[in-house]
């Protein structure tokens, strides 16, 4: 009984690591869609706003589908990383916007 319950663990602490996996991989990709992070493969950092906006609402919705049913740490890791992704949008959001707005003077 207690080598299944052994196994039982590693399972469940496997597949929390995973969920968390999963979390980091959608947070660097929201980074790299918010000009913080260089593409891979052009190399360059490119803003898209709207992807960045997907992916911010992709975790969102795993939030309240998962609700209820995540451990603490994983629960804590999800609102730390969408708090997080939040705060940066408006941020680069709003940079964006002032940028477009100096161009559009300077043309004038």
């Amino acid at each position: 009984m207690n080598d299944n319950m052994d196994g039982n663990s590693e399972e469940k602490q496997y597949r929390r690591e995973l969920f968390i996996k999963l979390l980091l991989m959608l947070r660097a990709g929201a980074l790299q869609q918010l000009g913080l992070v260089e593409n891979p493969i052009t190399g360059e950092k490119e803003i898209k706003l709207e992807l960045a906006r997907e992916t911010i609402d992709m975790l969102d919705l795993l939030a309240e589908k998962t609700r209820g049913n995540l451990s603490e740490i994983e629960d804590e890791v999800l609102n730390n990383l969408m708090t997080e992704l939040h705060l940066t949008y408006v941020k680069v959001e709003s940079s964006s916007k002032e940028t477009s707005n100096q161009n559009k003077s300077a043309r004038k």
